[in-house]
């Protein structure tokens, strides 16, 4: 009965969201291709770009012309310690650098890490590349990097038919700019305003330059998260501030089965906690302060199982690992498919049934979901379906005997039908991005002998 209304419930938040969904036309991945990070030693690209084929055309594509459509979702398989988490890593690491270089001198110590298995890349800067899309015009956006300073950067745009350079920049030289289509930083070259290890994107962003903030703003809507990590239920009971928003999560909790009729938020005073703290144990608080709790209500029942009110606990203590995750990505997913975002969530499916993981990509793949994008790592095999996934909606990271990640697609083996098992086929080892186990059982003998 409870799967029945999971299914159920899932099936209407592509109902729910219908009104929500916008016309404005946020940014939306293409490709991000990264190198010499990290497990990975040459170029790779995780690409959005929909391949030729004839698969889930009206639903599981946003089509941006007749000649191209990007993918809603893409879902990343591999082996453990394969390398997947720093493809996740590698964007992050991109939005964080544009983001905080011009505040933050330590942004590319802290956030750049070479591939250190060959002595081919120890002097080679890390690459990083993403070509997007606003307001129907094509950009072209990277740079490299070591871990002290930028070495090159390059902003390419298509607003006609041929890309033309925006700018590109060499160490701490812009070599070409271009007056008509990035005037706002042709006027600020001969100033010398950005520094070595600083993105002059981000710096002409923060001297309010127009169509450089606007890319900023649109590449740091990218949402990355990770699925084990508890820090986003922080940013999620702030979302329940707002009586709007956490309108919405109560409703998506309630689509997921999750028995909470509504969340809350319970204020306690210094004066409080001084009450509630043990005498015995109270000179062990450095300092008590006013706290925000967060709190879910659920109906009570009586012998007959009839509903004689309503009880209130505390979420963080009371409710599952699964709950908890739910409620963190509530807000992310809902911003994500309402404003046409992308939502990058590594460990996806850690945590949560099998059925949830499946509905949430159904949700990104709906017809209702106009321009949101999901990217995610998962080792859920039930998603490797032609039901739910296309085949260039599935990409691998192999690592190799020479520790170099790879990153491919489904789409690139050759004869593989839709009618094909995916999931039979990858545990089988077919497409690869498997680990290669031995046999358990010998640790038996190895523990006898280790223990007598």
């Amino acid at each position: 009965m409870q799967i029945l209304v999971l299914k159920l419930g899932f099936d209407l938040i592509k109902l729910y969201f219908c009104n929500l969904f916008t016309q404005n036309n946020f940014e939306m991945i293409k490709e991000f291709s990264f190198g010499n990070f990290r497990s990975f030693k040459d170029i790779q690209s995780l690409n959005m770009t929909a391949s030729k084929i004839n698969e889930f055309s009206e639903t599981n594509l946003i089509s941006i012309d007749e000649k191209q459509s990007l993918l809603k979702c893409k879902a990343i398989y591999g082996a453990n310690a394969s390398g997947k988490s720093n493809v996740v890593k590698a964007l992050n690491s991109f939005i964080t650098i544009i983001n905080d270089s011009v505040k933050d001198e330590a942004v590319l110590f802290n956030y750049v890490a070479l591939f250190l298995l060959s002595d081919e890349t120890e002097k080679l800067p890390t690459f990083f590349q993403l070509i997007f899309e606003i307001d129907n015009i094509p950009y072209r956006y990277g740079f490299e990097t070591s871990n002290r300073e930028i070495k090159s950067e390059w902003l390419f745009g298509t607003p006609n038919e041929r890309e033309v350079a925006y700018f590109i920049r060499e160490n701490d030289k812009i070599t070409e700019i271009s007056k008509k289509h990035f005037n706002e930083g042709h006027k600020l070259v001969s100033l010398n305003v950005f520094r070595n290890n600083s993105l002059f994107l981000s710096t002409v962003a923060f001297l309010k330059g127009e169509l450089s903030r606007k890319i900023m703003q649109e590449l740091l809507s990218i949402t990355v998260l990770n699925g084990l990590e508890d820090k986003q239920l922080f940013f999620a009971g702030d979302e329940v501030k707002n009586e709007d928003r956490k309108n919405k999560i109560v409703d998506f909790l309630k689509i997921a089965d999750t028995a909470i009729n509504s969340i809350g938020i319970l204020k306690l005073s210094k004066d409080d906690l001084q009450k509630l703290v043990p005498e015995n144990i109270v000179n062990d608080f450095i300092q008590l302060q006013d706290t925000d709790l967060l709190i879910s209500t659920h109906n009570k029942f009586n012998s007959k199982k009839e509903k004689i009110g309503e009880f209130q606990m505390l979420f963080e203590n009371t409710q599952s690992a699964g709950t908890k995750k739910m409620f963190q990505l509530s807000s992310f997913i809902i911003d994500a498919v309402s404003n046409g975002k992308t939502l990058v969530i590594d460990e996806f499916d850690a945590r949560f049934h099998p059925l949830i993981s499946k509905k949430i990509v159904e949700l990104f793949n709906s017809k209702e979901n106009q321009k949101g994008q999901l990217i995610f790592v998962t080792h859920d095999t039930n998603l490797l379906s032609a039901d739910v996934l296309r085949r260039d909606q599935i990409d691998f990271v192999e690592k190799d005997k020479y520790g170099e990640s790879h990153l491919y697609s489904l789409v690139q083996f050759k004869g593989v039908r839709n009618s094909a098992s995916f999931q039979k086929d990858y545990i089988s080892g077919k497409y690869g991005a498997i680990p290669f186990l031995g046999d358990f059982t010998n640790l038996f003998s190895v523990c006898k002998k280790t223990y007598k």
